[in-house]
């Protein structure tokens, strides 16, 4: 009965849940969750932000004030199709949450960090809040992580990581900000990045201390048990850094060839396609927009050039804005979005690119692989539902 309802569509299996006690038990049970796990399809995270509404407020009658009211957005969760050699799409929605009618994210700004085993980490900002929470969206479950321990001025850059270690099987928030050290009055402001980590279920936050790396502010992408990151530091032998969830650790990385990156201003985002960690670079002076695939984890030979799209196929797209990299469909089409608005899907065999409008601006995008893993057996005590 397991192998049975494992293989039917999420939708489908949540409404399993409702039949009877005994189907209800068999979809919590860890055997089903794992089975499911390595059947789960590919899926991709949609979280759509919703701008700002210009609210009036009336303190008195001679007196109007207009403010910014700030919608957290909603998550969707969507299986994307294509059909070989075409370039036609089907989409459905698995599940839905709507984050603006959740009281604690009430007017506040949310962040997609990322995903692992279909478990989502959020960050919620603005202002003074600043808070942290893992869930997962098909089990409508989250808890709110502690806050860092870390007090002071509010850094400077925060960028985040979330994985699972290969060994330990514990998941873990990584948190690195930059922030100034003061100085005598007569010298200069110094700067340094330190991280602090989170275990899923320990209740706190432990530090790790300086990291040795200028890391890019954008969030860090798990892959085989490390978290990834871009270097900003032109004369580091490599591009790339990594933090083992296992250990702790902080390391290079091997990344593509440097020589082969042209140009001194270039975007670049990392993403995985296929399995494969990949680095996709523009820069403001070349007409292609490249992406580098790591056939082999952890082997710098093993980066090659996969794909070169010609800037002059991608509609309504100019070389000032960055493309981000989302997933890979069964069909050998990449998925990617630019500018939170648009959605273009790249087919490698006909060597065409087309924007896809079925997606409101303004929206971010991430792998994401459904599950039915529950947050009660890390956090019994803590775990909430929307």
């Amino acid at each position: 009965m397991a192998d049975i309802i494992s293989r039917l569509p999420v939708k489908t299996i949540i409404h399993c849940k409702s039949v009877c006690k005994n189907w209800r038990e068999l979809v919590s049970d860890s055997y089903f969750i794992n089975l499911h796990l390595s059947r789960s399809p590919r899926c991709v995270m949609i979280h759509h932000k919703i701008q700002p509404d210009l609210v009036s407020e009336s303190d008195s009658e001679d007196e109007d004030e207009t403010v910014n009211l700030v919608r957290p957005g909603v998550l969707k969760c969507l299986e994307i199709k294509g059909e070989l050699d075409t370039s036609h799409l089907h989409h459905a929605i698995v599940t839905s949450l709507d984050l603006n009618v959740t009281p604690i994210f009430k007017n506040t700004k949310i962040l997609q960090v990322g995903s692992v085993n279909g478990l989502v980490c959020l960050r919620q900002y603005r202002d003074e809040v600043d808070n942290t929470y893992v869930c997962n969206p098909i089990t409508r479950e989250y808890v709110i992580l502690p806050r860092p321990q870390y007090v002071g001025s509010i850094p400077l850059i925060n960028t985040y990581g979330f994985g699972v270690g290969l060994v330990t099987k514990e998941y873990k928030v990584v948190w690195i900000f930059l922030r100034t050290i003061p100085q005598n009055p007569t010298s200069s402001l110094s700067y340094l990045f330190e991280a602090e980590v989170c275990t899923l279920g320990a209740g706190q936050w432990r530090r790790l201390g300086h990291v040795p790396y200028l890391i890019n502010a954008s969030n860090g992408l798990f892959l085989n048990g490390c978290v990834h990151w871009i270097v900003n530091d032109k004369h580091s032998p490599e591009r790339l850094c990594s933090f083992n969830i296992d250990n702790e650790t902080f390391e290079l990385f091997p990344s593509p060839p440097t020589e082969e990156i042209v140009g001194d201003v270039c975007y670049q985002n990392l993403g995985i396609l296929n399995g494969c960690l990949n680095l996709s670079d523009s820069s403001l002076f070349e007409p292609d927009f490249t992406i580098w695939v790591m056939k082999e984890y952890g082997f710098k030979k093993s980066w090659c050039k996969e794909v070169v799209i010609k800037r002059s196929i991608m509609p309504n797209v100019g070389r000032f804005l960055p493309v981000y990299l989302i997933e890979s469909l069964d069909d050998g089409s990449i998925l990617m979005f630019v500018d939170e608005s648009s959605l273009l899907v790249y087919c490698p065999r006909k060597k065409t690119i087309e924007k896809r409008d079925f997606l409101k601006p303004y929206f971010t995008g991430k792998a994401y692989r459904p599950s039915f893993l529950k947050l009660e057996a890390f956090e019994p005590q803590r775990v909430l539902v929307f």
